[in-house]
C-alpha cells in the first residue's frame, strides 16, 4: 500500500445519515472497508446533492436500507491505493458517481455500459458482494475499486465537478448515444432544474441550438440572459407550441412530475427523438399516430458507463462545462432538503465537506 502517514486508515468513517424515513439527518459513526489491492481510498471534500437523495432518505421508492448515508456525486484527493492499483496514486483528484460495482462480466460491462448490469452495485443504500451495505459521500472518505473511480481534471474545480458525476452524465449519454451531439441540430431541453441546465450547457458545447420548454414563464430570463439558449417555450402556451411545431431534431425530457407527451411529439421533425431521463412515479400516455407520423421514436437513459463518465468529465473540462452550484456546510443539509422539495436552489447544492464536516460531536 502507498499511503500519506498522516492519514488515518479509512476503515474508521464519519458521516451525517438518515435514521428512518422522517429523512431528517444527522451524525453517524461507520467503517469503511480496509483498501483492498484494486481499491482507492479518498478523502472527501465536496458532494452533491442530488434529488435521488431525497427519495432514499425518505424511502420514497420503498428500498431504503437504514441507517442511509446518501450521496452519490462525491469528489475528493487520494489518500491510499492498494498494491495492484495501476491508474491512481495518493494526492490524485478524483470521483465516485452512481456505482461502486458491477459483475464486470455481462454483455453490458463488456460494453463499457456497467451502468446497465443487472448486478450494478449503487454507491449507498446497496448490498455489496461482500453482504455490506453501501454508504455514501456524505462522509469524510470514501473506499472503491479503481474501476469505478473517475480522475478529474486539474482545470475542473472540484466543487462544480461533483454534480457532474450524476446530473452530467445523465444528459452527456443520451446525447451522444442518440446522435444528438452534432453541431447544427436544434436540441430541445424540457425542465430547466439540476439536470436541465446542464443539458443546455452540454448541448450548447456540442454546437447545437437549444429550446428550453418549461412550464414556468418566469424562467425564461434566467435561460436565455444567463445559460444562453436560443429560444424559451412555454409549455402550456398552445401558440407558442404551434409555432415551434417540427423544429427539433430532438429533445432531451428531464422532468420526474407527470406532464403529457403529446406536444413534445409535435415538435420533433420527422425522424426526431424524445429522451427521457426524468422518472415520473406514474406512467405517461403514449400516442401511437404522432410516432407513425414522421417516423419518431421516445427512448430512454440512464447515468453511463465508467468510460463514458471519464469522456463525459474530460468533455466538461475542455469546453468549460460547469454546473451551477450553491455550496452549503454539511450542518445546512437538512435546510437544503427542505428547499430541494420546493426547487429552491439554482441549480445543484454541494456540500463543502472538506471544511465544514466536524467529526466530533
Amino acid at each position: 500500500m502507498t499511503r500519506l502517514p498522516e492519514e488515518e486508515h479509512p476503515n474508521k468513517a464519519f458521516g451525517w445519515a438518515a435514521r428512518d424515513s422522517s429523512g431528517v439527518l444527522s451524525p453517524f459513526n461507520f467503517s469503511r472497508r480496509a483498501t483492498g489491492e484494486k481499491d482507492v481510498a479518498f478523502k472527501v471534500l465536496y458532494c452533491g446533492i442530488c434529488h435521488s437523495d431525497l427519495h432514499m432518505v425518505k424511502n420514497e421508492w420503498g428500498s431504503s436500507v437504514y441507517p442511509l448515508v446518501p450521496g452519490h456525486e462525491v469528489v475528493g484527493e487520494v489518500t491510499e491505493v492498494g498494491n495492484k492499483v495501476q491508474n491512481f496514486k495518493v494526492g490524485d483528484r478524483v470521483g465516485v458517481g452512481c456505482m461502486v460495482g458491477s459483475c464486470r462480466s455481462c454483455d453490458s460491462c463488456k460494453d463499457n455500459l456497467e451502468n446497465y448490469c443487472p448486478k450494478m452495485v449503487l454507491t449507498y443504500g446497496a448490498k455489496n458482494y461482500d453482504g455490506t451495505i453501501t454508504y455514501g459521500g456524505y462522509s469524510d472518505t470514501m473506499v472503491a475499486d479503481e474501476h469505478f473511480i473517475v480522475r478529474i481534471p486539474d482545470n475542473l474545480p472540484l466543487d462544480a465537478a461533483a454534480p457532474l458525476l450524476c446530473a452530467g452524465i445523465t444528459v452527456y449519454s443520451p446525447l451522444r448515444y442518440y446522435g444528438l451531439d452534432k453541431p447544427g441540430l436544434h436540441i430541445g431541453v424540457v425542465g430547466l432544474g439540476g439536470l436541465g441546465h446542464v443539458a443546455v450547457k452540454f448541448a450548447k458545447a456540442m454546437g447545437s441550438k437549444v429550446t428550453v420548454i418549461s412550464t414556468s414563464p418566469n424562467k425564461k430570463k434566467e435561460a436565455l440572459e444567463n445559460l444562453g439558449v436560443d429560444s424559451f417555450l412555454v409549455s402550456r402556451d398552445q401558440d407558442q407550441l404551434q409555432a415551434a411545431n417540427g423544429t427539433l431534431d430532438g429533445i432531451i425530457d428531464t422532468v420526474s412530475a407527470q406532464h403529457p407527451v403529446l406536444p413534445l411529439l409535435g415538435l420533433l421533425k420527422s425522424h426526431g427523438k424524445l429522451v427521457l431521463v426524468g422518472a415520473p412515479e406514474k406512467p405517461l400516455e403514449l400516442p401511437a399516430f404522432p410516432l407513425l407520423q414522421g417516423r419518431k421514436l421516445v427512448g430512454g437513459s440512464m447515468i453511463g458507463g465508467m468510460k463514458e463518465t471519464q469522456e463525459m468529465i474530460d468533455f466538461a473540462a475542455k469546453h468549460d462545462v460547469k454546473p451551477d452550484i450553491e455550496v452549503i456546510a454539511m450542518d445546512y443539509v437538512n435546510t437544503a432538503m427542505e428547499r430541494l422539495v420546493k426547487a429552491d436552489v439554482k441549480y445543484r447544492f454541494v456540500i463543502d465537506i472538506g471544511k465544514t464536516l466536524k467529526t466530533t460531536w
